[in-house]
């Protein structure tokens, strides 16, 4: 083979690789668009299943922070109850009480009356029998008033204390330990349940 055909073989063979190469790189640009169609379509295709998910986990967040307000209601609607209750179990305690204080004050002037009749009778023979009824109805009835919570202020003998007497008058006692003690009670005084619904009123020594 001449020098001649063998480069007219080369250059030959060259030419056709020349002309093979664009073609190739043509079907690489047609297909690398489809390719990045695929990736695009499968990234923008969503699994159901997923989305199912948290669309039930959304639902399950909600339906918690409705039942954590629902608690939080319901305990502050029971302590208001609660408080409520409290308040008016109180008041209706109160009620009563004065109720009943208003009542027994009432009657405090008819024991004393009988104390006064007790008085009386005491110093007199004629009626024996007026004594011990007059003493009976007394007895009776400051006992009624004991069981709903009335005392006697206990006063003759003791140290004057404004918390339980009312001076009404002073009397010069020559006995040093006598002086500023109750020397005498004009009137019982008396308490409620430990509270002074009348203070008694005394004659103080000096």
């Amino acid at each position: 083979m001449s020098e001649n055909t063998q480069k007219d073989m080369e250059q030959t063979v060259q030419e056709e690789m020349i002309q093979e190469t664009p073609q190739e790189e043509v079907v690489v640009e047609e297909t690398a668009p489809q390719e990045e169609k695929k990736e695009k379509k499968s990234f923008l295709k969503k699994d159901p299943k997923k989305e199912k998910i948290a669309e039930l986990e959304k639902k399950v967040a909600e339906l918690e922070n409705q039942v954590a307000k629902d608690k939080d209601d319901y305990i502050r609607l029971m302590a208001e109850f609660d408080n409520f209750r409290r308040r008016t179990s109180q008041e209706k305690l109160e009620l009563v009480s004065v109720a009943s204080m208003d009542t027994i004050k009432g009657l405090l002037p008819v024991l004393d009356d009988c104390e006064r009749a007790m008085a009386v009778l005491k110093d007199s023979s004629d009626s024996e029998a007026a004594k011990e009824g007059t003493e009976l109805i007394y007895h009776k009835l400051l006992a009624y008033l004991q069981s709903k919570g009335l005392a006697v202020i206990d006063a003759a003998g003791k140290e004057f204390d404004t918390d339980l007497h009312e001076a009404v008058a002073q009397f010069p006692v020559p006995e040093e330990d006598k002086k500023g003690k109750v020397f005498d009670v004009v009137q019982t005084g008396y308490t409620l349940n430990g509270k002074v619904i009348r203070f008694a009123k005394v004659v103080v020594g000096i």
